[in-house]
């Protein structure tokens, strides 16, 4: 078999802190000296509830994560070895979403926040070779006059280049706040440009789908994996061009699904939507970029023409310049013509 982590991609729904390696998490405890629950150090993914208790849990681990990164350097260090994973599974192009009021304080506010990691975010792809780009997210759980605040915040370092904002999103949990009341942000981003990528579609059905379809015109959606389930909205999001932004990982653990099997990753395919493979946080559900792909092979029975494709959907819905789409785009086609036999190891013969 053809080797998933040489196969070109883009990475596009990557979460800040739940991007972190499990080791530095655990470094930069020690070094604060703060006592985490076990559960985020031992590199096994979450096996959570679809309900409230479930997110509950989830939050409080990603919280305990977060309070861990104090400064400029530990920001500087996430982006750095984001993009430094990314790279070692074949992703040319990393679209990673941040926050900046969750990182202000240390900094002096969320203007230094956000600078401080697009100007990593240009080292790390001048030194690493892969673009990083940042999504600007607000979340669910503040007032809409604070989305306002960060979607004018997103549009002064609007951009398609690497460490430039390249779209802005809204994240947390879909059962908080009144999805209409963050259409002023999202018009906000978007008379500057930026992609609009909010979440929607994991926690909540097909109504909360074409609530955010209606309300926040979706460029590509955070999961919404849901639209599955009716099929008229399926064909909407299709007919739309709405990119969808799958993380099979991330499903199973927040108890979507109960397998990585019911995960309706095929249903969408075939039915034409363009589909985005992506970890979301792997720090918390213990599988990354390459996983997802393995995944759509291993349990879907994707060929490697299929996985090939959602590579390509990948690269199309990013934010990448058209250079950057080509190069990546011929990447795929030559990884495509590779001999799958010469390529795997499985098949060698023994020495002799």
């Amino acid at each position: 078999m053809r080797d998933l982590a040489l196969l070109p991609k883009a990475h596009l729904h990557l979460h800040f802190t739940g991007s972190m390696r499990v080791s530095t998490l655990a470094e930069l405890a020690q070094d604060r000296g703060v006592r985490l629950p076990a559960t985020l150090l031992d590199g096994e993914g979450l096996r959570l509830p679809a309900d409230e208790r479930g997110w509950f849990r989830f939050q409080r681990l990603y919280d305990a994560a977060r309070a861990c990164v104090r400064g400029e350097a530990d920001l500087r260090r996430i982006v750095r070895e984001a993009a430094t994973d990314d790279a070692a599974e074949g992703s040319g192009r990393l679209e990673i979403q941040v926050d900046p009021t969750s990182y202000a304080a240390p900094v002096g506010g969320i203007t230094p926040a956000l600078e401080i990691v697009l100007d990593e975010a240009r080292s790390a792809a001048a030194d690493l070779g892969v673009e990083v780009g940042v999504i600007v997210a607000a979340s669910r759980m503040r007032h809409p006059l604070d989305a306002r605040i960060l979607a004018r915040l997103a549009a002064r370092y609007a951009g398609d280049g690497p460490g430039e904002v390249v779209g802005f999103g809204l994240s947390n949990d879909e059962r908080r706040g009144d999805t209409p009341e963050f259409a002023a942000a999202f018009a906000i981003a978007r008379r500057a440009g930026l992609a609009s990528v909010p979440h929607g579609g994991e926690l909540l059905g097909p109504p909360h789908v074409a609530d955010v379809l209606e309300n926040l015109a979706p460029d590509r959606l955070g999961h919404g994996v849901r639209t599955a389930e009716d099929g008229a909205l399926l064909r909407r999001v299709v007919d739309r061009g709405v990119a969808l932004e799958v993380c099979p990982a991330s499903n199973v653990s927040l108890g979507v699904y109960r397998e990585a099997a019911d995960v309706p990753l095929r249903r969408l395919v075939d039915a034409g939507a363009t589909v985005a493979l992506g970890a979301d946080d792997p720090l918390l559900f213990g599988s990354r970029l390459v996983a997802q792909y393995e995944t759509a092979r291993d349990v879907h029975g994707f060929s490697d023409a299929e996985l090939a494709d959602l590579a390509r959907s990948s690269i199309r819905a990013s934010r990448a310049g058209d250079a950057t789409r080509a190069r990546l785009l011929a990447g795929v086609d030559a990884w495509l013509a590779t001999d799958p036999a010469a390529a795997s190891p499985e098949v060698a013969q023994p020495a002799r």
